[in-house]
């Protein structure tokens, strides 16, 4: 019995150590990891009341679909959604020419979750698999989604998937990993 607890001991200082370990590959991250959090700019550093920051005219402005493209706007809502500030990145999105754009998708999923709207963002992600189902950050955000609703079966499921679809040294992989560990993720 004292070496069985042992054992159980070791393995749970083993599971500590893997997460430090990942924490520590997380902080120091993979540039070319686009499923990480996006750097902060000047849309939520200077600007205020939803505004977007216009690179090209160097000031903060109402975003419209005329004046910036849809990978503008989702970088600008993916911002929004990460300072927390979801109906701001929801009415961002809204912009967007392609609405069936997976990553459009994937977002609207998760501002509406974050916002509280769960059912209604779990209907953004399925959709956003459905557009793109090797698209590991719905994979991740859903499973993340799955642990808060206490489906951890179903959260392993897109955890295996992530890695079978050659998403297992993301972010995505490692965030979703941290939540079925109990770990507070986005």
């Amino acid at each position: 019995m004292h070496l069985a607890s042992f054992s159980l001991r070791g393995l749970a200082l083993a599971g500590s150590l893997a997460v430090a370990v990942s924490s520590a590959a997380f902080a120091i991250g993979d540039e070319s990891d686009e499923t990480k959090p996006p750097p902060k700019t000047e849309t939520t550093t200077k600007c205020t009341n939803g505004k977007v920051w216009d690179t090209k005219r160097k000031e903060c402005v109402v975003a419209k679909k005329s004046s910036f493209n849809d990978d503008d706007l989702y970088k600008a809502a993916r911002e929004f959604a990460y300072a927390g500030q979801y109906d701001i990145a929801l009415t961002v999105l809204q912009l967007a020419r392609d609405q069936n754009d997976p990553r459009i998708l994937n977002y609207l999923g998760y501002a509406n979750r974050k916002a509280g709207r769960m059912e209604l963002g779990m209907s953004y992600y399925r959709k956003a698999l459905q557009a793109d189902a090797n698209y590991v950050l719905a994979r991740s955000y859903m499973g993340q989604a799955l642990v808060e609703q206490g489906d951890v079966q179903a959260a392993r499921v897109q955890l295996v998937e992530i890695r079978d679809r050659g998403g297992e040294q993301t972010w995505a992989h490692r965030s979703l990993l941290k939540a079925l560990n109990g770990y507070r993720t986005y």
